[in-house]
C-alpha cells in the first residue's frame, strides 16, 4: 500500500508534468539525460565513498589503473584519460605523498619523467578493482546480459558518435 507521503509525492509529480506539458515546457523527467544523470550520480558518488575508505580518489583509481598496465609518461597518460598534463601531475603528486606511485627520470630523455606504481599501490590496484566491481554489481547487477549489453552497446555508440575521449575521472 503506498504511504500517504508517496501519494502526495506522486500527485506533485503528475501536476507539475500536467503543468509542464500546459506551458510548452518539457518536465525534467521526460529527458534521457535526466535519467542518465540520475542513475549516474548514484554510482559515482557510492563508488566514491567506497573508494574514500582505501584513502583514494575516482580520479586517483584511474590513474592507478592506467599505470597498473606499466610504466608512463605523464603526457601519455594525459592523452589516455584525457586530463592536462598539468591535472595528471596534480594527481601523481598526491599519489606519491601515499606511496602509490613514483617519478623517475626517463632512461631514454633525460627531459621526461615516468610515473610508475610502487609496490604498495600495485598491490592495492586489485582491492580497488574489486570495489568497482562490487558497485557495478550493486547498480546494474540485477540486469539480464541482454539489458545490460544493449545499455552498454548504446551509450559505448554515443561515445563514439560523439567522439567522446576523456575517461569519467570525478
Amino acid at each position: 500500500m503506498e504511504s500517504k507521503s508517496a501519494y502526495m509525492v506522486s500527485m506533485e509529480t503528475k501536476s507539475q508534468k500536467a503543468a509542464g506539458a500546459r506551458s510548452g515546457v518539457s518536465a525534467l523527467e521526460s529527458h534521457l539525460g535526466y535519467w542518465l544523470r540520475f542513475v549516474s550520480n548514484q554510482v559515482s558518488q557510492l563508488f566514491s565513498d567506497r573508494l574514500r575508505g582505501q584513502d583514494v580518489s575516482v580520479a586517483e583509481w584511474v590513474l592507478m589503473r592506467e599505470l597498473y598496465d606499466g610504466e608512463c609518461t605523464p603526457s601519455t597518460l594525459a592523452q589516455q584519460i584525457g586530463l592536462t598534463r598539468g591535472a595528471i601531475t596534480k594527481i601523481a603528486d598526491r599519489l606519491i605523498a601515499k606511496s602509490f606511485v613514483t617519478r623517475t627520470a626517463s632512461e631514454t630523455d633525460a627531459r621526461s619523467q615516468m610515473l610508475a606504481l610502487t609496490r604498495q599501490g600495485r598491490a592495492l590496484v586489485p582491492k580497488l578493482a574489486a570495489i568497482a566491481d562490487r558497485n557495478d554489481a550493486d547498480f546494474f547487477g540485477h540486469l539480464s546480459p541482454r539489458e545490460r549489453a544493449a545499455i552498454e552497446d548504446a551509450m559505448k555508440g554515443i561515445v563514439r558518435r560523439l567522439g567522446m575521449k576523456s575517461k569519467p575521472v570525478d
